[in-house]
């Protein structure tokens, strides 16, 4: 499994924290999302055999918000 860490724009409240973490779990290959809205930014752990940056970073910006 790989951790990695994305910064994300757009959002301002707990609905926006769902939002992205279900976008975000729903990626065939996510074990797992945290999203932090403090910080803006989001833990995700995944295969990555299975998973890519690329499919992250899309799963974001197809939920409304932007990845950095």
């Amino acid at each position: 499994m790989t951790k990695l860490k994305l910064k994300i724009n757009g959002m301002s409240c707990q609905h926006c924290v769902k939002t992205v973490t279900a976008a975000l779990t729903e990626v065939e290959g996510v074990q797992r999302a945290k999203v932090n809205l403090r910080k803006g930014e989001a833990d995700v752990r995944f295969d990555e055999t299975r998973v890519t940056t690329a499919h992250l970073t899309a799963a974001i910006t197809e939920a409304g918000f932007e990845a950095v």
